[in-house]
């Protein structure tokens, strides 16, 4: 798995259009299971190949959003880990992920 990393602690909003497409797939796939909220991240991934965390905690309605990755990986997913920095309301510096999908196992 290559992993980069990103250190520019500027706090990114997605943009207006991205947040109404997540805020449609949340609705469509409704739930709290895992196997609903990995549906969610998956069309979510078919629109736009990177997600933030921060992405699909707010608009996809997913807690956890690591281990929906790690289970789609399991799945034959490729999704690549990119590290950045961003900057809390707070103030505050934190390391987080952005997931960058390239392929389903089979798919070229």
């Amino acid at each position: 798995m290559d992993q980069h990393e990103d250190t520019n602690p500027k706090k990114e909003e997605a943009a207006p259009a991205k947040v109404a497409a997540l805020k449609m797939i949340r609705d469509k796939f409704t739930g709290n299971a895992s196997e609903t909220q990995r549906d969610r991240l998956r069309a979510a991934f078919q629109i736009f190949p990177k997600i933030s965390t921060q992405e699909a905690r707010q608009y996809l309605d997913m807690l956890h959003p690591a281990g929906r990755v790690k289970e789609l990986r399991q799945q034959g997913c490729n999704i690549q880990t990119l590290w950045t920095t961003v900057e809390t309301d707070a103030g505050c510096k934190h390391r987080v992920a952005d997931y960058l999908w390239v392929r389903e196992v089979g798919h070229a």
